[in-house]
């Protein structure tokens, strides 16, 4: 059963179409994405689900209720952690739970059963002022506050934004621990990486879902071959590749160039390795890889892009 239901939403800024015309729905217990760069309208889809803001036109459904009707009634049981760090900087950790379950008419040790596992890891700077956590913590005990009142519906925008890496691998384990509570959970996220960590995604560009199913069916709908190599020149070699007589899409990734063709690779890779040496271009490595999330998500903004 759909937990949350979207259809036909919109909403703009004066001339800026932050979103056009979305259609989506979230089933009970599952983690869903919203995957896309900044920009793309993920924060303005969040405000609207969580009844801070109001949409311009379209139906939005959250736990079977209104949101232009029953706001009031949604609030009490979905959590919510913004994109920017909402809590209070001078009371200290434990302060701010304290706080935040007293507004729900709740308390820590009631709900310490569901808080348990991010708890145990702030509960030895308890004490400490949140405004001096580093940002991982500040993220854990955001997430910590948002779920005092065990919600039924957790809304995450950009949880792990400017978090090194080893904590936000930490905070999607306890995403996972959260999901076999029975709470579902809605989550937008930058970072292509995450999204193959939810069980369905939506690909959000400009303001509209380019592509929506389970992050394996995405990447299984790849059409094109995806070719790797590594060059220390990447910026004289992608100038070279404007040039490039063969049918395909490049771009950048990191010191290697991905290039996606759209013929049979026996017979192209030959002809493109031809076209690198007499452009005297220096590179090894190159050989066919298996497409992430990321390379679907350039694959259909670059289709869209040329329809």
């Amino acid at each position: 059963m759909s937990i949350i239901s979207v259809t036909d939403l919109h909403k703009s800024y004066g001339s800026v179409h932050a979103l056009k015309g979305i259609s989506f729905n979230v089933e009970e217990g599952e983690i869903y994405g919203v995957v896309g760069p900044d920009g793309a309208g993920k924060s303005t889809l969040f405000n609207i689900l969580t009844t801070l803001l109001l949409p311009d036109s379209g139906e939005v459904s959250v736990l079977h209720k209104d949101i232009r009707k029953d706001f009031l009634e949604i609030r009490k049981y979905i959590g919510y952690l913004p994109g920017t760090f909402s809590l209070y900087p001078d009371l200290s950790v434990e302060e701010n739970l304290i706080f935040f379950a007293t507004m729900y008419q709740s308390s820590i040790k009631e709900n310490m059963g569901i808080i348990k596992p991010i708890w145990q890891q702030l509960s030895p700077f308890k004490n400490r002022p949140a405004g001096k956590l580093s940002g991982g913590m500040k993220q854990k005990l955001a997430l910590c506050c948002a779920l005092i009142h065990k919600p039924i519906l957790l809304f995450l925008d950009e949880p792990t934004t400017g978090v090194d890496p080893v904590s936000r691998k930490e905070f999607w384990e306890i995403l996972k621990t959260i999901q076999q509570q029975n709470i579902s959970v809605l989550v937008s996220t930058p970072y292509m990486d995450e999204a193959t960590l939810c069980d369905r995604i939506a690909l959000l560009q400009e303001g509209q879902f380019i592509k929506m199913d389970s992050p394996q069916a995405i990447i299984d709908s790849f059409q094109g071959n995806l070719v790797t190599l590594h060059t220390h020149d990447i910026f004289n070699l992608l100038h070279l590749m404007e040039q490039c007589p063969f049918h395909c899409n490049f771009y950048p990734y990191g010191e290697h160039l991905h290039v996606i063709f759209y013929e049979d690779l026996t017979t192209i890779l030959p002809s493109f390795e031809k076209f690198l040496q007499d452009n005297n271009q220096i590179y090894n490595n190159i050989q066919q890889i298996k497409p992430t999330i990321e390379d679907c998500f350039i694959e259909i903004t670059t289709e869209k892009k040329n329809l």
